[in-house]
């Protein structure tokens, strides 16, 4: 019997709340798709080696914003819910991560955190630079839906979703400014705002800035991400087991 792949996900840390927390719909996403998830809470940046032996996949998830300090960036009054801790343990996880053949998905700070790790920087506010022609985030902190056009011979269009235009559940204030020649940009929304990345030299590395969990269950073009990411964990670890 093939066992279902153990897929790790990032968690927030316990600065406000004492907990370490994540919404139960990465799980379910991650259920559906015909993974295992383990929550993998803030630690020492130093533990990066030792989680990536014991998971065959890995997703970062979203939450608070990245200290601006880390990237050379401006503290902005609405930059909310910074933990240093999980900055560090999660940006030394993904320079770790890009190092191995490990699948990686990442998913809203998910994204940010990824293009940190290799030198991108952020966006302070989104509405002090793009207006608001697309609302990425309702006032009142919720999430909101908008479209997504994605890069035709792009991995996400072609393999992946299989459309180059999809409806997203969005809940940012934040966007990638610059990425890294690791990076390919593959997804915009209609303003301009960065939506999709795929890394050139990893196996597979996509990073969104939308909530695909958060419509998952009920949308089939976001149950695809999880189903094309646990399959790549499937695909990796035979071709691992080949040697």
């Amino acid at each position: 019997m093939i066992q279902p792949p153990i897929i790790g996900i990032t968690t927030s840390g316990h600065a406000q709340t004492s907990s370490y927390c994540l919404p139960s719909s990465y799980a379910a996403a991650v259920k559906a798709a015909g993974g295992v998830a383990v929550l993998i809470p803030p630690g020492e940046p130093a533990a990066s080696d030792i989680i990536l032996q014991r998971i065959d996949g890995l997703i970062f998830s979203g939450g608070g914003d990245i200290d601006p300090a880390v990237y050379n960036g401006i503290m902005h009054p609405t930059i909310y819910n910074v933990d240093s801790e999980r900055d560090r343990a999660e940006i030394a996880l993904a320079q770790a991560a890009l190092t191995s053949d490990i699948p990686i998905l990442g998913i809203c700070r998910g994204l940010e955190v990824l293009a940190v790790a290799t030198g991108g920087t952020l966006i302070p506010h989104l509405p002090d630079e793009y207006g608001e022609v697309v609302t990425h985030r309702a006032e009142e902190l919720l999430s909101i839906q908008h479209s997504v056009d994605l890069i035709p011979d792009s991995r996400l269009a072609q393999e992946v979703i299989g459309t180059t235009t999809v409806d997203v559940i969005s809940w940012h204030h934040q966007a990638v400014r610059n990425v890294s020649s690791e990076w390919r940009v593959t997804g915009w929304a209609a303003d301009g705002v960065i939506e999709a990345l795929e890394h050139k030299y990893h196996p597979w590395a996509i990073a969104l800035q939308w909530h695909p969990e958060l419509s998952s269950s009920v949308d089939p073009l976001q149950h695809r991400i999880f189903q094309a990411f646990i399959a790549a964990t499937r695909q990796i670890a035979m071709a691992n087991c080949e040697y």
